[in-house]
């Protein structure tokens, strides 16, 4: 059983037309060509995985010490991208092994995980989608967020109270994409729709399982 499950780059957006027509939003992701790392097992690490790394064209510079003696032992050249997939204790993934996209098809529904865009500090009506108050009339109640709390009791701001803050970089999964297109000899794929991060971010891409 093969590694459902591959590193992608996300270059971009375009549309694609079907048959009938009508235009496609996708996504393009230039997914792998990936190489098993690292099998870990339940015996010896508590739980069923492999560690992918993506292989790329660019070369990778400044390998610590400790990472030059993780690829030695694998007997692979280092790679810049490391991304664990767990993976059922009967799967015959060995490490050397080449995951590529030739597993995915048209028409298949996969998961992709990413790092969502960062934000920065945004304040309560970007991050968490209050109204605010007024614009005229002599409004100054904007875009504050209003009362946070009673003074006499509790006497404090409870846990989980919606404020600014730091948004973004946030692990995000779209579940249940379809697959458009594959070009096996390009390593592309095409997703229908958009998917978390910015253009250049990486994301791992993962077969459902209905």
């Amino acid at each position: 059983m093969a590694v459902e499950g591959i590193i992608g780059k996300k270059i971009g957006m375009t549309q694609v037309y079907a048959e009938d027509g009508s235009a496609i939003p996708v996504t393009v992701i230039q997914a792998g060509p990936c190489v098993v790392v690292q099998r870990k097992s339940k015996e010896k690490d508590g739980y069923s995985a492999v560690q992918l790394g993506l292989v790329e064209d660019r070369k990778v510079k400044r390998v610590t010490k400790a990472m030059k003696g993780h690829f030695d032992k694998a007997s692979l050249p280092p790679c810049r991208v490391l991304r664990e997939l767990r993976v059922d204790g009967g799967d015959e993934a060995k490490v050397g092994d080449k995951v590529s996209v030739e597993q995915f098809a048209p028409g298949d529904s996969i998961h992709v995980m990413g790092t969502s865009k960062g934000k920065g500090f945004q304040g309560v009506v970007k991050r968490h989608h209050f109204r605010g108050g007024a614009a005229t009339h002599g409004s100054m109640f904007h875009r504050a967020p209003g009362s946070i709390g009673a003074s006499s009791f509790p006497s404090r701001v409870f846990p989980g109270m919606r404020m600014g803050g730091h948004m973004g970089t946030d692990r995000v999964t779209v579940r249940n994409l379809e697959i458009v297109e594959v070009d096996v000899e390009d390593n592309v794929i095409l997703v229908k729709g958009a998917v978390p991060g910015p253009n250049g971010g990486y994301v791992i891409l993962r077969r459902s399982r209905q």
